[in-house]
């Protein structure tokens, strides 16, 4: 199985060759991974950033825990959710799917209306939660299709959401910095090359029941 020779190799880049980056072939293959990405009910509610100005980033490593990763990786990926699940965008989705699988948009309109009325029952923060865990399904897809190009990346929590927002102008977007993963290939520097996984014994990980 060639997936989990890919994760075999992977590891969370700590160190990046600056002189190389990815092409813009492999980079519109990410894109479509993260594309194909699952979501609740299709949404989506998110947007993916591709950072490759080196002045953005100059100015988000100091609120990355002053990591290198930020600036020194070919490409800097930083996963928003929005804010809110609006019905104005679940109405996009339902004309959307009409269109693209050529339906009579009346037949789906029950199904957006059920759609509303299940978030309508969460409490606003369990809609927070609901709306950040969909980007990590989309980061997901992103570390394993980086793994099959072999391509480093490094997903990373360790940064100041906040100043993200105000630096990038998220807010005024409606969208919330929530996880990020620069992107490139592994320094031969990098002191963390080939140790050893670590991970759960399979018989702690996995019970049948």
């Amino acid at each position: 199985m060639e997936l989990i020779k890919n994760l075999q190799w992977r590891y969370a880049t700590k160190k990046f060759d600056t002189s190389k980056k990815v092409s813009s072939n492999d980079l519109q293959k990410l894109k479509e991974a993260v594309q194909l990405s699952v979501s609740s009910y299709g949404l989506q509610l998110y947007k993916v950033l591709i950072i490759e100005n080196s002045e953005i980033r100059e100015q988000l490593k100091p609120v990355s825990w002053d990591q290198s990763q930020i600036t020194d990786a070919s490409h800097l990926f930083v996963f928003c959710n929005y804010t809110e699940a609006t019905p104005e965008a679940i109405d996009d989705f339902i004309k959307h799917t009409a269109e693209q699988r050529n339906l009579d948009l009346d037949r789906l309109n029950g199904y957006g209306d059920f759609i509303k009325a299940k978030l309508e029952e969460k409490s606003q923060e369990e809609k927070t939660s609901w709306l950040k865990a969909q980007t990590y399904l989309a980061l997901g897809n992103l570390l394993n299709a980086c793994a099959e190009l072999k391509i480093d990346a490094c997903p990373m929590e360790g940064f100041e959401p906040e100043a993200y927002n105000k630096i990038l102008n998220l807010e005024a977007q409606g969208l919330n910095a929530v996880v990020i993963a620069p992107i490139g290939y592994r320094h031969e520097e990098d002191h963390t090359i080939g140790q050893l996984k670590v991970r759960k014994p399979m018989e702690m990980l996995f019970e049948i029941v």
